[in-house]
């Protein structure tokens, strides 16, 4: 009884394995933006220059209509696309990395 109590315990504190995934053609938003209703449903129309100047806010993407938030990683990997982009709207990305609730552990990103 002892010793499967404490395989019990021991399987419930490792934690599940994420696993990778990909997220193609995802509308980018900044974290600040993506709470306003009207961004959120044309994420499209969302400016460029207003995604870098909201920037400390954070960013994501817009998958199966909920905001999934990047981690410090993925911030700083798109903050430099945004930087150097000439779109000025429709920012889009493919995203690899692994989803923990409803951040993004992002491996990679990129504007497409």
């Amino acid at each position: 009884m002892k010793k499967a109590l404490l395989l019990a315990a021991i399987l419930a504190a490792v934690p599940l394995a994420a696993s990778a995934e990909t997220w193609k053609n995802a509308s980018l938003l900044d974290t600040m933006c993506a709470s306003k209703e009207k961004v959120a449903k044309d994420p499209d129309s969302h400016p460029a220059s207003c995604a870098v100047q909201c920037a400390k806010s954070g960013y994501g993407i817009m998958a199966d209509g909920k905001y999934l938030k990047f981690d410090a990683k993925g911030n700083e990997q798109i903050a430099q696309e945004l930087k150097s982009t000439k779109k000025t709207d429709h920012l889009r990305v493919t995203v690899d990395g692994e989803r923990q609730g409803d951040t993004i552990a992002v491996k990679s990103v990129k504007l497409d």
